[in-house]
């Protein structure tokens, strides 16, 4: 769990609703200017999570059904997902901080 996991509609399940730990889920696409600018803090994040939290990277190029799903209309669009359900969503880039104030309450909600 060091590294961002590219996941999709097939792979969804298991990944984000039946993890035990908090997710977040990272809606971006390649041709996106702030998905770039927020990609290396996600890397980052994911790094240092030490198990805590799971970080995945939704394609909405190669994932449209997933984008419908959730109703994201915007990339980046970052939801966070606690016991299988969606607690909380982001759209657009965010620092650090903010992520990771978001990903430690989920964390701790879980424990």
């Amino acid at each position: 769990m060091n590294e961002p996991i590219n996941i999709n509609e097939a792979s969804f399940e298991k990944a984000v609703l039946q993890s035990p730990v908090p997710v977040l889920v990272d809606f971006w696409a390649p041709w996106c200017g702030p998905c770039k600018m927020i990609g290396p803090l996600l890397d980052e994040i994911a790094k240092e999570s030490e198990g805590r939290y799971r970080i995945t990277k939704v394609n909405v190029d190669d994932d449209p059904a997933l984008m419908q799903r959730f109703n994201v209309r915007a990339v980046p669009t970052l939801l966070f997902f606690n016991g299988g359900r969606l607690r909380e969503q982001l759209v657009g880039g965010a620092p650090k901080k903010t992520i990771l104030e978001k990903l430690a309450i989920l964390a701790a909600s879980s424990a």
